[in-house]
């Protein structure tokens, strides 16, 4: 069977230079045209992945079309490219109108082809999918492998209907919703997307043991978490790195360290096996141990990200997080112990929020200390408590996405004051802010406890770097490069920054450019771009020094790699944020 799955972009996107498509189409109004087109939404959704893992084993014709931030005279155009008997499309709750547009294009172009549609927003809401979205056949509800393929054996048998368990179809001018479809009791019969698809990006579990009520994951499911064995990781890994050639892995488990002796195996697995990568996960606080953030950080873990939400326990309490401060300033502390890097993710506009209790999450920034901290604002999404809430209110209806056309229903659960406040505060750090770097002696107490890690070495060079003690930094370069580091790139950048410290601009320039060929870290592109800059400055040699960026954290900066990414656009990455 030809089958085409797509990840469609949030809406009509025009060219540039070109006239904007109305906002019933394009983008709606008062909204950047291409602000969600930026960061993780570029990302296909792994499950969409994995669906087109299981039918190309199964011997399906397969196309896998990421146009999250395509031009829709290219989404024409590939349409047209790619013909089939049956499309699917990934519906989170940011693309849906795209989901709906081109489900007509589709219709247009292929009458008697089968569309059905999976993901969050439509698993939340399938009644209200098929009731709006009139081209689209089926709705795949939540975990979608085993349906998917049970409604491709359906369709190839010239069956009158499809109506399977886990599915939304229309029945005599109806919606009728299919029983729930078990979960999957053994996850590591999946077929692995990395064997079809060049990924930096996995996933290896399912569920979560949180319930917060801001958050989707037990809707999609379940209450109970699944996992793929330890095994079953190791070789997913040893594929990337060993087929694929990648090097820095993300691991977006909703929380990935729920079992310690998985994580312990893994971790084993990785310096047993000698798989060169380095790795991020997110987890939370309360599934931390300071054995396992040391196997973590040993064998290759960069850095791990919290959600901690806030500050301020009354906020935790409101939605459900389950997790106190000190268990989350705990393992702050025994991670940065071994030199992980701490991201926190938090939150405002939770119910409950004010001016005093957003001052209680800038004060425990200020206790804790992470490395890395970035605020984002409650989003309320369909199959969330929040939303059910603010539904059974009467603040609006179910179906409110389906005529309120922005990419997120944003709510501030406060007074508009505290709002107005609190958001003006935010604006001027947008993003993923930096507070922390570790120092020259916390470094150093990080290698005497870690001294066969590399990463270790370049840690405490970098912080000499930054301290401007250059020759101190010098023969933990050195030893890095005898333990072979994994990015000889980041050695040639950091011995770049010690060059233009001492005004070798020259040799900088060589060495930066010698560290790009080896691999595009951002650092280095930025470098690049400020030594470029500084050069064009008038007087650059008499009134300014060069400044050159030694950081080393994670990133997993590659060249676009379909489908995971999209192909190229006219639309780069950095124009594209909102």
């Amino acid at each position: 069977m030809r089958i085409t799955l797509i990840y469609p972009p949030p809406w009509k996107i025009h060219r540039p230079g070109a006239t904007p498509y109305p906002p019933e189409a394009g983008a709606p109004r008062g909204c950047d045209p291409h602000m969600v087109a930026s960061g993780d939404f570029l990302q296909a959704p792994y499950g969409l992945l994995s669906i087109a893992a299981q039918a190309l084993a199964s011997g399906h014709h397969v196309a896998t079309l990421n146009l999250s931030n395509a031009c829709w005279d290219d989404v024409v155009q590939a349409i047209r490219d790619h013909p089939a008997d049956l499309f699917g499309l990934s519906c989170i709750t940011a693309n849906r109108r795209g989901v709906a547009l081109l489900a007509s294009l589709l219709r247009a172009h292929y009458p008697q082809a089968h569309i059905t549609v999976g993901g969050p927003h439509v698993t939340a809401q399938p009644r209200l999918t098929l009731t709006h979205y009139k081209d689209i056949d089926t709705v795949v509800l939540g975990e979608g492998e085993v349906t998917f393929m049970e409604l491709v054996d359906r369709l190839a048998g010239n069956a009158d209907k499809v109506q399977l368990p886990g599915t939304a179809w229309r029945e005599d001018g109806a919606v009728a919703v299919g029983r729930p479809r078990p979960a999957m009791r053994d996850l590591d019969g999946l077929i692995s997307p990395l064997n079809y698809f060049d990924m930096r990006t996995i996933v290896t579990s399912r569920g979560c043991p949180g319930n917060c009520t801001f958050c989707s994951s037990r809707m999609l499911w379940g209450r109970t978490v699944r996992l793929h064995s330890a095994s079953y990781v190791l070789d997913m890994l040893a594929r990337a790195t060993g087929h694929y050639g990648t090097r820095a892995i993300a691991i977006k488990d909703d929380t990935f360290t729920v079992q310690r002796r998985r994580v312990l195996q893994i971790c084993k697995g990785i310096r047993t096996r000698q798989l060169e990568l380095t790795w991020s996960c997110e987890t939370r606080a309360d599934h931390l141990d300071e054995e396992m953030l040391r196997a973590m950080r040993r064998a290759g873990c960069q850095r791990i990200s919290l959600g901690v939400e806030s500050g301020s326990p009354s906020i935790l309490k409101n939605i459900r997080k389950g997790i106190d401060l000190d268990t989350v300033l705990t393992a702050t502390r025994t991670a940065q112990k071994y030199g992980l890097q701490v991201r926190y993710y938090l939150m405002v506009g939770n119910r409950g929020e004010t001016w005093e209790t957003f001052l209680e999450s800038l004060a425990f920034i200020a206790t804790a200390r992470p490395n890395q901290y970035v605020f984002s604002q409650l989003h309320l999404y369909p199959g969330t408590e929040e939303f059910s809430l603010f539904c059974r209110q009467g603040t609006f209806t179910p179906d409110i996405y389906y005529h309120h056309d922005g990419p997120h229903l944003t709510c501030f659960a406060g007074t508009r004051h505290d709002s107005d406040r609190i958001m003006a505060y935010l604006q001027k750090r947008a993003g993923v802010q930096v507070y922390r770097q570790f120092s020259s002696r916390a470094c150093q107490r990080i290698l005497a406890r870690l001294p066969d890690l590399p990463w270790a070495h370049m840690d405490l060079a970098a912080a000499y770097i930054r301290e401007r003690r250059f020759s101190l930094a010098e023969p933990h370069l050195d030893q890095a490069s005898h333990q072979r580091f994994l990015f000889p790139g980041l050695i040639l950048n950091a011995r770049a920054c010690i060059a233009a410290g001492g005004r070798a601009i020259e040799t900088a320039e060589d060495l930066l450019m010698q560290a790009a060929d080896c691999y595009p870290h951002a650092v280095i592109i930025n470098n690049l771009k400020r030594l470029s800059e500084w050069q064009s400055a008038k007087g650059y040699a008499v009134t300014a020094p060069l400044e050159l960026d030694p950081g080393q954290g994670f990133e997993t900066s590659h060249p676009c790699r379909p489908p995971e990414s999209p192909e190229p656009c006219p639309y780069r990455m950095d124009q594209m944020t909102g």
